[in-house]
């Protein structure tokens, strides 16, 4: 037991100090009283001191500590001649002043720690000024014990300071020493030689009192049944996070935020632990549950810093692999455990937890990230290749994927991959977004350091990679996001516009600056920690419009009386502005739906509606995703009547830097795969098929293109099996079919990212020019694509069913011959095979307001591209 300041009476836990303090035949004598009063007080303190510096072997358990005084007296007489003495020895010193005699006690005291430590350690011990005793003139110690009212918010969790009430703490007389352990049956302080059990005060609580000058290092042996723990005490670790990073949190401008929030595996003041960080400002109460502690966070109260809102707690000896969640407590008094918003990894669902985890993965991608900001993205070949990475081969591991993916889509020719949403989720059916770790990939298919690997390996296979990315709303799961500190928090206060109306779940505050700087620097995150090379932004008309999806009476207006959000507006500005500034050669992308003015300009240019741009570096053309559709899925002999909606798109093409896509939301939810979109027999829809990807790729604009749509799959994509592969099988009677699709994909890459003109000048309207677009009876389209020297591309499709033959176009005088790049009919693609092998010379008749024409036939549902010879 911890040495406790010696008291005026005799040590009750000392029988030697009665029998020395006052001879019997003394008693009665206040000149023999003084002195012997004085020696008992000297040889308790001597005693006291030596007893705690005993090592750790020669304890014995308090309950066996049984005083000589407490046993009964065998006769009378004796209990009076005791009583005698006792008296006698209070007596004489209370003739004494009170500050004397602390003065007197302290000093005996010191003087026989000092001894007890020099005899038990040497010479080297009484150098060491953790252990120096305590000044000779050191108050009246106080009791080291916690009180009722700390004790209380303790063990109710709703401490915001435990480290101002646990651990070590100089106070009069020494330093005190507290403990909250529950379930321990001891708890001893080993400091170097010092070993000392600290007192058992019930529900946990262990403390003591020890003369020290300072606070020394120490460690505690905790005693439970069956074991002994030896380990640091949490408690006695000044804050690990600085005062400019408790700034940028509190300004919403601290851009690398995972690095000072959740759990990061450290070494803090020379010890190896793990420090959790939390902002969790309308908390009572925040600690720690994990595997680590048997999920009882009782013992693991975080300390609250400041106004920032965040509580933080240093938790030494433990490291990755452990899992772990937050038990907050509400305002209400009611506690929720919840998974951590910056894990960076997470376990596998249904399981919730969050993981510790560190990234050791050697990067091999250097010469990719150095070459990708040679061009902007708008100016570059960009071909996408859209990718559900569950069930692309269901089954497979980031790093099975590693061996695969990056291998398909070179082979293919695409520039780039789309992965949907990887961030964890924990419904599949979600596609991934309705996301809960946004710090987090997924655990379905391996680590952090799987995911990294994944990423580095389609990087040196000359592969980019752009992730979905869902800021707009998060799942109401009670042990994530949603209320996550007992009030409105992530999500806005006001229920209005807090739930989202179409998906159940809840959109974020981005008028409040913490959640702001929680997804631009996750937007961050992933780019600089995952090398991923573009975030393409989901549903961000549902973030712009404070009336998306609502009735009037549903939704309160903008302070100008509008219905922008512009709280959103900014969100966007900033996330888009902070990427391109940090990482080089990214690209952002929108998907949104509809005539927003600005979407992938600049954020410092104003647009006549008086908003800065958004600042994306391309946008979903979901137009012309729909008009195309549209066009192609009506039967030939109707297509006159549509014409237009294949010719609008020109119309506005240049009003923003589009991407053309053909996703996953088009070929779902009976929408039908692309080639069971189109009209006729098997043979028209594969045709059909054909023409439409060879119309997508020379229009101006990115493209994208869903997984199993390379190969004609029939079927429509389903998150459970994914692609149908077994149609590309030899042994299946139709693989010619669905293969000769795929090669047709594979040479529409080649000779796009051969053929300036395809991209090179995609926002810039003297990049195209109509040789034929008004030829509805026909339903034929013809352009020119013009590379930045002036070089052409002759791009022709016609959506009828039957070849026409001797089909004259207009073209430029200056080309001496034309060479056909690419025919979407050709029979290695499964076509008729109406090929122009020779050189097309132009004749000197005017067509079509140009000085010279071809004449071609047009094979029937083609496309044909021709280039100068």
């Amino acid at each position: 037991m911890t040495p406790r300041p010696p008291s005026t009476g005799p040590d009750p836990q000392n029988p030697d100090e009665e029998k020395s303090a006052v001879q019997p035949e003394a008693a009665a004598k206040k000149k023999a009283a003084k002195p012997a009063a004085k020696k008992a007080v000297k040889k308790a303190a001597k005693k006291a001191v030596a007893k705690a510096a005993e090592p750790l072997t020669a304890e014995k358990p308090s309950a066996e500590k049984k005083p000589a005084s407490k046993k009964p007296a065998a006769k009378k007489t004796a209990a009076e001649k005791a009583t005698a003495k006792k008296t006698a020895a209070r007596k004489a010193v209370a003739k004494k002043a009170v500050a004397k005699k602390s003065a007197v006690k302290q000093a005996v005291k010191q003087t026989a720690a000092k001894k007890a430590v020099a005899e038990k350690a040497g010479p080297a011990a009484e150098k060491a000024s953790p252990l120096a005793p305590a000044p000779a003139a050191a108050p009246i110690a106080v009791s080291p014990a916690v009180d009722a009212g700390d004790r209380e918010r303790l063990l109710s969790g709703t401490h915001h300071d435990p480290h101002g009430v646990l651990g070590a703490h100089p106070v009069p007389g020494g330093v005190a020493f507290r403990v909250f352990r529950p379930y321990a049956l001891s708890v001893t302080l080993v400091a170097g030689n010092l070993r000392a059990e600290l007192h058992d005060d019930g529900e946990g609580f262990f403390s003591g009192l020890l003369p020290l000058s300072d606070v020394p290092a120490y460690r505690l042996r905790v005693g439970y049944e069956g074991t002994v723990q030896d380990t640091e005490d949490a408690y006695r670790f000044l804050p690990s996070l600085g005062e400019l990073d408790l700034h940028l949190i509190g300004e919403g401008r601290h851009e690398q935020l995972w690095t000072v929030l959740g759990a990061e595996p450290m070494t803090h003041q020379g010890v190896t632990g793990t420090r959790f960080t939390v902002w969790a400002p309308n908390a009572r109460g925040v600690r720690v549950a994990g595997t680590f502690n048997f999920w009882d966070g009782s013992a693991f109260a975080m300390r609250s810093l400041g106004s920032s809102g965040v509580w933080e707690l240093f938790v030494p000896g433990i490291g990755e692999g452990e899992l772990y969640k937050f038990e907050i407590t509400r305002p209400d008094g009611s506690r929720t455990l919840r998974a951590d918003p910056l894990a960076r990894r997470t376990e596998a669902p249904p399981a919730t937890s969050s993981v510790v985890t560190a990234s050791y993965h050697e990067w091999g991608d250097a010469e990719w990230l150095a070459r990708r900001a040679q061009a902007p993205a708008h100016e570059a070949p960009f071909s996408v290749y859209e990718v559900h990475l569950l069930s692309w081969r269901p089954g497979l591991t980031y790093r099975q994927l590693a061996e695969q993916l990056p291998a398909y889509v070179k082979d293919l020719g695409f520039t780039h991959v789309e992965l949907m949403p990887v961030a964890e989720h924990p419904f599949g059916g979600s596609w991934g977004y309705q996301v809960t770790g946004f710090y987090a990939p997924t655990a379905r298919l391996g680590t952090p350091d799987d995911f990294r690997y994944l990423v580095d390996a389609l990087h040196q296979a000359g592969i980019g990679v752009i992730m979905d990315w869902v800021p707009a709303h998060f799942p109401k799961d009670d042990w994530a996001l949603a209320e996550f500190d007992g009030r409105p928090l992530y999500e806005h206060e006001d229920p209005l516009r807090a739930a989202h109306p179409d998906w159940g779940t809840l959109e974020f505050d981005f008028g409040r600056r913490e959640v702001r700087n929680f997804l631009v620097a996750n937007a961050i995150y992933w780019c600089e920690e995952f090398h991923i090379d573009g975030l393409r932004v989901d549903a961000v008309a549902s973030m712009l419009y404070l009336d998306y999806s609502r009735e009037p009476g549903q939704w309160v207006p903008n302070v100008h009386g509008g219905r922008e959000n512009l709280d959103a507006v900014a969100f966007l500005q900033e996330m888009n502005a902070t990427v391109y500034r940090r990482v080089p050669g990214v690209v952002t992308i929108a998907e949104e739906s509809t005539a927003w003015d600005g979407v992938t300009r600049a954020t410092h240019h104003m647009g006549p509606g008086g908003f800065g741009g958004l600042g994306f570096g391309l946008k979903w053309n979901m137009g012309w995703m729909h008009d195309s559709l549209g066009y192609v899925s009506h039967e030939p002999v109707h297509r006159k009547y549509h014409h237009h909606e294949m010719t609008f798109s020109m119309v506005y093409a240049y009003s923003e830097n589009y991407v053309l896509p053909i996703s996953h939301d088009e070929v779902v939810h009976g929408k039908r795969s692309l080639v069971s979109k189109m009209p006729g027999d098997w043979w028209q829809q594969r045709a059909n098929h054909r023409a439409y990807l060879g119309f997508m790729w020379a229009h101006p604009g990115k493209q994208l293109l869903f997984m199993g749509q390379e190969f004609a799959q029939g079927a429509e994509w389903s998150e459970a099996h994914g692609p149908d592969w077994w149609l590309l099988d030899p042994a299946y009677g139709a693989e010619a079919d669905h293969r000769g699709v795929r090669d047709l994909v594979r040479d529409l890459n080649t000779v796009y990212r051969h053929t300036r003109a395809l991209w090179e000048r995609d926002i810039d309207p003297s990049g195209f020019q109509w040789v034929v677009g008004d030829a509805a009876e026909d339903n034929v389209f013809a352009f020119l694509r013009f590379d930045a020297e002036g070089s052409p591309l002759l791009a022709v499709s016609n959506f009828s069913p039957v070849v026409r033959h001797d089909y004259r176009l207009g073209v430029p005088d200056s080309v001496p011959a034309w060479h056909e790049a690419l025919n979407t009919d050709a029979a290695r693609y499964g076509g008729g095979d109406v090929v122009h092998p020779d050189p097309l010379k132009p004749e000197p008749q005017g067509w079509h307001g140009r000085p010279a024409s071809i004449r071609l036939a047009l094979p029937p549902l083609a496309t044909v591209w021709l280039r100068p010879a």
